[in-house]
């Protein structure tokens, strides 16, 4: 009997996980990637990792047919929303489960997604689509500062910044319209209303909400991460509306297949939709969900992908929370200490590193700021906290500024809770 194998396309940070539940149920993973060397850490463990142009669905094809015949493709999913389309294509052709890739990719196209959300009367924030300067600066004049401008095709945050008055407004339309932004296509750029609030996040499994997250960044402009929750502290009440917007986010975008993570702030208007991500939440989102209620939405995502049947049922009731470790300065990680022991407290569930010593830490002000993460969890909210705060404490690093900048070395660690900063949502 010929084995049956998994195929990924392209990856982001649930990629190692998904490889290793794909082998837990005894599935032999393979990548497909356009630059398998992205992927050293999986061609360390000896994963499979072909080098395909993922862009290219006939070259997709003609892979996956040429795979076919040594293995029994049992299901192809991608982890990050850049190729899910046509994973969703790919899908079709070899009859094998999949979304469609008609709504993710007007799903990923967020100008798109937004005009669609308005026409269904689901509350968004005001909105425009610039492409050049003059456009970016009219747009901020209609919508009235501070605004967020952001690109209309991304993710993980990457060149989204709040622009609270003309400097920065000037300033960062200079970078997305200039060389250092990498654009696959012509620039669109979202203009977007600064919504005020706080932020939760909603992850769904075909059209079950399975629970709401809250989150906070850090200091504006940029939106990185410092703290998830997940179930958030919310009423009933306020649960049900994020949920029953949720489902309406669904049916706009012609969505409910598969995984879906949607993001909120409530203003004083209630939950005004930021974005909807025709995928899983970033790490640690799906590990936070398993240690608050044991539901494995990677596990489940697999069993879906491949035909299998999938079990929502939660099997307990935690608090789950993550911090995130990031750097307040550029420079060379010279060691990093405190992770065993922070790993070893009672209800520390996850202790993860991004980065190795003498890595280069260059900051962007998006997701890859992020070096690592801790997750607790325990029945309170309270004691979550307090074991969250106790496992970050153990937690420091040396960071030796680059040369150019002067040399001097800095002993960091992970900032005090701070308080939450209203913003857009940029997962992984």
């Amino acid at each position: 009997m010929a084995r049956r194998a998994f195929i990924l396309v392209e990856g982001a940070s649930n990629m190692q996980r998904y490889v290793q539940v794909a082998q837990h149920h005894g599935f032999h993973p393979i990548i497909l990637s356009a630059n398998p060397t992205r992927y050293e850490y999986l061609a360390a463990k000896s994963i499979e990792t072909i080098a395909v142009d993922t862009n290219n669905l006939d070259a997709l094809i003609q892979e996956c047919s040429r795979l076919g015949a040594a293995y029994e493709i049992a299901g192809i999913t991608s982890a990050t929303e850049f190729t899910y389309a046509t994973v969703g294509k790919l899908c079709r052709h070899f009859e094998l489960p999949g979304p469609n890739p008609t709504s993710i990719e007007r799903c990923c196209d967020k100008f798109l997604q937004r005009q669609l959300l308005a026409r269904a009367g689901i509350p968004i924030p005001a909105y425009r689509l610039a492409t050049n300067a003059t456009e970016i600066k009219g747009a901020a004049a209609d919508i009235g500062l501070p605004v967020v401008l952001k690109p209309a095709v991304g993710s993980g945050s990457i060149g989204v910044r709040l622009c609270r008055n003309l400097d920065e407004l000037a300033e960062h339309a200079t970078y997305l319209l200039g060389e250092k932004h990498i654009w696959r296509s012509s620039p669109r750029i979202l203009v977007e209303e600064f919504a005020q609030g706080p932020l939760y996040w909603s992850d769904v499994m075909g059209d079950e909400v399975i629970g709401v997250g809250a989150g906070d960044f850090g200091p504006p402009p940029h939106f990185v991460y410092h703290q998830w929750t997940f179930p958030a502290p919310l009423g009933d009440a306020e649960h049900k509306r994020i949920a029953d917007v949720s489902l309406s986010c669904l049916r706009a975008l012609g969505l409910g297949w598969g995984p879906t993570c949607i993001e909120f702030r409530w203003t004083k208007h209630g939950p005004i939709v930021i974005e909807v991500n025709p995928r899983l939440s970033g790490a640690p989102g799906p590990e936070m969900v398993q240690a608050a209620c044991g539901v494995d939405l990677l596990t489940e995502h697999i069993k879906l992908v491949t035909g299998d049947e999938w079990n929502l049922c939660r099997s307990h009731s935690q608090i789950a929370a993550a911090r995130f470790l990031v750097a307040d300065s550029d420079g060379t990680l010279d060691w990093i200490d405190g992770v065993s022991r922070a790993a070893a407290i009672p209800g520390v569930i996850e202790v993860k590193l991004n980065v190795e010593p003498k890595a280069p830490i260059v900051r962007k002000g998006d997701h890859r700021d992020c070096m690592g993460y801790v997750i607790a969890a325990s029945p309170d909210h309270a004691l979550t906290e307090a074991i969250l705060q106790r496992a970050v404490d153990l937690i420091s690093w040396s960071i030796t500024s680059f040369p150019a900048r002067g040399a001097h070395e800095q002993i960091c660690a992970p900032p005090s809770p701070a308080p939450t900063q209203a913003g857009e949502k940029g997962r992984s």
